[in-house]
């Protein structure tokens, strides 16, 4: 198959337009299209700009900023199983987050919330790239992505069993399943800003994750600054994947999917993989979202959940069609 960036470009965005419309029609409630005609007159056209249009705004950042951060992660370490989730950058964002809602920072401001994630991102972002060391193999990277996961997953942990009540408990499990139910469009303004700067900064990596596929050895030989990269990609997981966590909870598995899928259709070249895999990761969590309304149960399955039943076995095939590599 000859790769096609730009067809798959075109063609995944027709599909982000395509899902943005199905997304404001699908739910329990269906709201007719005499609704849609009659803004000011019908009150069920709340229910499309109150409840959907926040949700599938979400959808579209929250899924960007996950497929691009595991564009962008993948390209760095040279490594197809490297994933905002999977590496500690999302389980990092999660428990800065939780800090927050454990000692009620997130009641006094939201912003808290948004912030701690954030940080909580970067941090664990650095903490990876340090870990492994300069020169690091994708085995050696692999490794310290899933230290820094466990040790962020601890912590999450250590929150939950410290609550001081069940209620605070109950608010951080619901929140930690990831979810784009119950946001407003003021949730979706507050993440579009952070989720757009750490967009843009890893976008910029393009020429040097391309450069990287020589080794950082051939790279900085070609005036790559290696430092200068490592810095833009933890300032650029950061804010997206932290952003993203702030906003939703956690949404596992995206930024492996996406770009893997989409690789055979772009080619091997990093600097190709990243629009497309924000896209893809767009479409991604719309469907998931879209499905999990559908789902014939009293209450909503959690997003977080659905793209963990998926992303679960889709990691497992991954990890055994290159076993060979972490021979």
């Amino acid at each position: 198959m000859t790769p096609r960036p730009r067809l798959t470009t075109f063609t995944l965005a027709g599909a982000v337009i395509l899902l943005f419309g199905l997304s404001l029609t699908v739910g329990k409630a269906q709201v007719p299209w005499s609704a849609w005609l009659d803004p000011a007159g019908d009150p069920r056209w709340q229910i499309i700009f109150a409840l959907r249009l926040p949700r599938t705004l979400l959808g579209i950042l929250v899924g960007a900023a996950l497929g691009l951060s595991g564009a962008a992660m993948q390209g760095y370490a040279r490594n197809p199983l490297a994933d905002p989730g999977i590496l500690g950058v999302s389980a990092s964002a999660a428990f800065g987050a939780v800090m927050t809602l454990f000692f009620g920072l997130s009641r006094i401001a939201p912003w808290f919330l948004e912030v701690a994630a954030i940080a909580g991102a970067g941090l664990g972002g650095v903490m990876m790239v340090v870990l492994a060391g300069r020169g690091a193999s994708a085995t050696s990277f692999l490794l310290a992505g899933l230290v820094v996961n466990m040790l962020a997953s601890a912590g999450v942990t250590l929150m939950l069993s410290l609550s001081p009540n069940p209620w605070s408990a109950e608010e951080i499990i619901n929140w930690l399943m990831g979810s784009l139910a119950d946001h407003s469009l003021t949730d979706a303004a507050i993440a579009a800003p952070l989720i757009l700067a750490g967009s843009a900064l890893l976008l910029t990596l393009g020429t040097a994750l391309n450069a990287l596929t020589l080794g950082e050895t051939g790279a900085a030989g070609l005036g790559i600054s290696l430092s200068s990269v490592r810095l833009r990609l933890a300032l650029g997981l950061g804010l997206a994947s932290g952003a993203a966590v702030a906003a939703v909870g956690v949404v596992g598995f995206v930024g492996l999917m996406a770009p893997h899928i989409l690789r055979a259709c772009v080619g091997p070249k990093p600097s190709s993989l990243l629009w497309p895999s924000a896209l893809g990761g767009a479409v991604v969590i719309l469907a998931a979202d879209i499905l999990v309304r559908l789902t014939p149960a009293a209450s909503e399955l959690r997003l977080g959940v659905a793209t963990a039943m998926v992303g679960g076995p889709f990691f497992f095939a991954l990890l055994l069609a290159n076993r060979r590599q972490f021979a």
